[in-house]
């Protein structure tokens, strides 16, 4: 096993192995020497055994997950040094045993970050993502989308065990209870991301108020589908959450104008807004949006000075199959921010469904537009 773990390893390090001089080749292809002065004292590295720490590191970080994995397991002092410098890593690539896979290596990767451990069929159990919060204390990021068999157990474990997580995906992860949620978010207080999309037991609006509450320095949230969600849960949000920069409400049916005015209330950072199929929107919504531009245009305009993102307001707004909207309304919505377009290749206004609002058009289609005539009469 050793053997064939060490010919795995000279076939993935055999275009990186390292030269006291290189001539200027390609970073990708090799690394200069420099990681400490005198490191290597312009001396070839014959065996790549030989690798001192720091530039093991460095050369790690050119190759995939699975051949770091590999160099884990070729001594104790590559094991120990992988252990120390490793924060990042993805299990994605593992296609079966991934569960076995996790119980094994994660105690060797305690310094970890940010894991990925997204799946395209259910692997994980709940014993893996205990073994992660564990041995994790300092992860900062977690991908656990579509573990579908992961239980309460799992936001348990993550609630003691990681109170520093920043982003955490658990899209599709269908059996977590919204209790489970609430639990996690008064011990994860520093969450920046959080993607419940098809979370239809977790995302509640019982589960939202205790979130809101916990969590005031949550930037994006993915609520897709998760059609318990209604009025109370996403004013929670708004009123908790200033910092909210995307939310996505797509299919979250039982929503009405009420959320969409808490959001432009409150929320002047709102960049993304998803609210496809959400059929109770009506122009009240797309208005109170509009005038909210307009009310915080003094704030708006003072924050420009430190950082021109300000200026741009909403950027993207998804309001496909939300038929009761107007023309009058939308074009009020897409006159006060500049930065939502409807000409082609740069549709970040998205209205497909909605047959009666083709007559709306942005900023620059309608200078395009009348730019045209003038255009011909030239050519002319």
């Amino acid at each position: 096993m050793k053997e064939l773990r060490e010919e795995g390893l000279g076939l993935n390090f055999e275009k990186l192995m390292v030269f006291g001089d290189v001539g200027g080749a390609n970073e990708n292809e090799s690394i200069v020497c420099q990681v400490g002065e005198g490191l290597c004292g312009g001396s070839k590295i014959s065996e790549w055994k030989d690798i001192p720490v720091e530039l093991l590191l460095r050369i790690l970080s050119l190759v995939d997950d699975p051949t770091v994995i590999v160099a884990s397991g070729v001594c104790h002092g590559w094991r120990d040094a992988i252990s120390w410098g490793l924060t990042h890593l993805s299990f994605s690539w593992c296609k079966k045993n991934m569960n076995n896979l996790v119980l094994s290596l994660i105690p060797k990767f305690a310094k970890l970050q940010v894991l990925i451990l997204r799946q395209n069929s259910p692997q994980l159990q709940d014993v893996a993502v205990e073994t992660i919060a564990s041995y994790c204390t300092d992860l900062q990021e977690l991908d656990l989308s579509k573990s579908f068999w992961l239980t309460d157990r799992s936001l348990h474990a993550l609630a003691r065990g990681c109170p520093n997580l920043v982003k955490l995906n658990i899209s599709g992860c269908s059996a977590f209870s919204d209790a489970a949620l609430a639990y996690l978010s008064g011990f994860c207080r520093k969450l920046k991301i959080l993607n419940l999309c098809g979370c239809v037991k977790a995302a509640s609006d019982r589960a939202l108020k205790i979130i809101g509450y916990n969590c005031n320095q949550l930037q994006s949230i993915n609520l897709g589908w998760c059609d318990r969600v209604g009025d109370e849960g996403v004013k929670s949000l708004a009123y908790g959450c200033p910092d909210l920069q995307a939310l996505d409400l797509c299919g979250c049916v039982l929503i009405t104008d009420e959320s969409v005015i808490a959001l432009a209330n409150n929320c002047q950072h709102l960049r993304s807004l998803g609210l496809y199929y959400c059929q109770n929107i009506t122009d009240r919504a797309m208005y109170s949006l509009a005038h909210g531009r307009v009310k915080n245009k003094h704030e708006m305009w003072a924050s420009v000075k430190k950082n021109r993102y300000e200026e741009e307001g909403l950027t993207n707004l998804n309001i496909s199959q939300c038929t009761a909207l107007t023309p009058p309304a939308v074009q009020a919505l897409c006159d006060s921010f500049p930065a939502l377009h409807t000409c082609p290749g740069r549709h970040s206004l998205i209205i497909s469904g909605c047959l009666s609002l083709t007559s709306v058009h942005c900023a620059c289609a309608v200078q395009a537009h009348r730019a045209t005539p003038a255009v011909a009469h030239l050519a002319h």
